[in-house]
């Protein structure tokens, strides 16, 4: 992986991940997950840098990308990757997105789909359904008793005391940067999604229809966070969507089952 840092036009700076070679993929993280909670790509990136040179932005406040003051909806997000799209100068990219990334990537798709060649949202956040309201993951952001992370896992993953989720999110205090890198995340997710029943934009689930290229929706179907009711949302309003469900996995089920979410996604690409 080679890893540098973005100026844009504005002098803001984006810390930019890249590996594998070939045609260039956007690439947009969720919580567990690459600029989320670790510093280097994980099984899932590297098969799909197999095919792809995978390209991955940090949010805004995210790893080393600066902070940006004037981010207050979700919609600024998409206008600052914008920015980082021209720096890049990507014209049309197939697009990977998952949990919170993948409503970055659904709300990019909607606005300007010339820019979004196919579209793959792993366990996406972003749609208000009333009914099934996503999770309140920022009220179990902080470990109970002071060290028990295991509510953040159960929300994260099908299994709290499965492998990925003990490394990833351990009981008490982790290494600095996998902590540092974690309080980032949460505190950009606070920026855009912290609005009962959070994560959501309202409006979101109306435009979805002026995407009509071809979309991928991987969904687990003990996602904790998001009820499996969204994934089936974004496959219906989505004009030209398919949706795959894993039935072992939960949320961040890139990290639970990545030989077959990989697979999955590149043979859509």
């Amino acid at each position: 992986m080679s890893a540098r840092v973005l100026t844009l036009a504005g002098g803001r700076k984006v810390a930019l991940a890249e590996w594998g070679e070939g045609k260039p993929l956007l690439y947009l993280h969720d919580f567990a997950d690459i600029h989320g909670v670790g510093a280097e790509p994980f099984e899932f990136h590297t098969r799909l840098a197999a095919r792809f040179k995978v390209m991955a932005p940090a949010h805004p406040g995210c790893a080393g990308s600066d902070e940006d003051e004037e981010v207050d909806t979700i919609e600024d997000v998409v206008f600052g990757l914008l920015e980082v799209l021209d720096a890049l100068k990507l014209e049309s990219v197939p697009v990977v997105g998952t949990g919170l990334g993948g409503w970055i990537a659904a709300e990019l798709a909607v606005r300007q789909r010339s820019l979004v060649e196919k579209l793959a949202l792993v366990s996406p956040t972003g749609l208000f359904l009333p009914g099934a309201p996503i999770a309140d993951i920022f009220m179990v952001s902080q470990p109970r008793d002071g060290y028990d992370h295991a509510d953040l896992r159960r929300l994260l993953f099908a299994r709290a005391d499965s492998k990925p989720a003990l490394e990833l999110f351990p009981n008490g205090r982790a290494a600095l940067e996998p902590e540092l890198l974690r309080y980032k995340m949460f505190r950009f997710a606070g920026r855009v999604g912290f609005n009962p029943p959070y994560l959501h934009h309202r409006l979101l689930q109306g435009r979805l229809g002026r995407f009509d290229r071809p979309a991928l929706i991987l969904a687990g179907e003990r996602n904790a966070l998001v009820p499996m009711a969204h994934a089936r949302a974004y496959a219906e309003k989505l004009p030209n969507a398919k949706l795959v469900t894993f039935a072992d996995a939960g949320h961040s089920l890139h990290l639970e089952q990545p030989k077959e979410a990989a697979e999955a996604i590149l043979k859509f690409l």
